[in-house]
């Protein structure tokens, strides 16, 4: 079926960013993965791109698009090749929906020309040592100065992204205590200034994939924060938070979706070209049914992705359908992508090809922003069980 999602627009794009990875990130992407990072002067070329400021309004650099699209194609392209572009995922799809909703104009005026040239990348702080899911329960505090002037940041965070890298980072912390009523009361929004006395970067953490993207432990100790910094209204962070996630979900589920696809491009590559038996691969029947089911699924993670896609662009993609198409793109990206893998025999074990490194990005999609248990949670409490 044809799909109608895009237009000559995106496909504009599309084929503006494929030669760029293929010029800017393919012949140097080892490097990267050695390294364990992007290089922070990538983020600039992303900036000069125009990728940052897409859903940015003119007045402050942006190209005034609101749409989700233009960020979708990104996720195909970067799966397609078999790359990522390091932190900067999180930047937009994380940090942007902050700033839109709760900065005001003079914080707009402050952040978003730099956050759309990449001169300020931003990420966000909300997972803590002991905390994951149960965002309620978190122990950072900011505390307000007696004259007033800035907030006192004391806590710790981990696992997140981009955070070796970050010039800004939105750190949900205590401002309140929770009530007998509502536990998630009193819990704030800070744009912090990443070189800030007492703000540190601890371990950059060692994961099991996505490898080219920074992700790092936060520790604050005393921290002033201007007042000028909070996003939005005090105590109101855990509203904030649950109103985003949504966007975070949607973009977790077209990514695993993107990831399938190419998983799939993977495997038919690879099983045309090698030999066993003195016969192609691709020859057997077991290879064609295999490829055969992958498809199926691919095209229906494509129809709930951009059904998804399509409804957050509107404004109406709740948050249960966002969790709905989180589980169910990131299930059938885990089973797709194992199959693939399966076909490259030893050689899929190898990380020199791209599907080896695809089944160890694609693992983290089914417990990050939201593990799939608590989306059938949501699900379930949306169908009334």
């Amino acid at each position: 079926m044809r799909r109608t999602v895009f237009n000559e627009d995106h496909e504009a794009f599309r084929e503006t960013l494929r030669a760029f990875i293929e010029t800017e990130v393919v012949p140097v992407y080892d490097e990267w993965l050695a390294a364990g990072q992007a290089p922070r002067d990538f983020y600039h070329k992303l900036g000069e791109l125009g990728v940052f400021g897409i859903r940015v309004d003119e007045e402050y650099d942006g190209a005034g698009i609101d749409s989700y699209k233009f960020e979708a194609v990104v996720y195909e392209e970067t799966a397609r090749a078999g790359i990522t572009f390091g932190g900067s995922g999180v930047h937009v799809l994380l940090g942007l929906p902050y700033i839109k909703m709760l900065a005001s104009d003079e914080q707009k005026k402050r952040f978003l020309p730099k956050f759309v040239s990449g001169e300020e990348m931003w990420a966000l702080a909300m997972t803590e040592p002991g905390t994951g899911s149960d965002l309620a329960g978190m122990k950072t505090t900011a505390k307000l100065s007696e004259d007033g002037t800035h907030y006192v940041l004391n806590g710790a965070k981990t696992f997140i992204t981009g955070g070796v890298h970050a010039d800004r980072v939105i750190v949900c912390a205590r401002t309140s205590a929770p009530t007998a009523e509502d536990r998630r009361f009193g819990i704030s929004l800070f744009a912090v200034d990443t070189k800030s006395e007492g703000y540190s970067v601890g371990r950059k953490l060692d994961k099991l994939g996505l490898k080219t993207s920074d992700t790092a432990e936060l520790a604050f100790v005393d921290v002033k924060v201007p007042v000028e910094d909070l996003l939005g209204e005090e105590n109101k962070g855990f509203y904030y938070l649950g109103h985003n996630l949504a966007s975070e979900r949607w973009g977790i589920a077209f990514g695993a979706y993107a990831q399938a696809k190419a998983a799939v491009r993977f495997a038919k590559e690879y099983v045309q070209d090698r030999t066993v038996f003195g016969k192609s691969v691709a020859s057997f029947q077991n290879t064609k049914f295999e490829l055969a089911a992958c498809q199926a699924e691919v095209d229906a993670a494509e129809a709930v992705a951009d059904r998804a896609l399509e409804a957050l662009d509107a404004g109406e993609l709740t948050p249960a359908e966002a969790a709905s198409a989180k589980l169910f793109c990131t299930e059938v990206a885990h089973r797709v992508i194992d199959r693939c893998l399966q076909l490259h025999g030893g050689y899929g074990f190898m990380n020199e090809y791209p599907i080896a490194r695809l089944y160890a990005d694609n693992r983290v999609n089914r417990i990050y922003g939201g593990t799939s248990e608590i989306m059938k949670t949501i699900i379930a409490k949306d169908m009334g069980l």
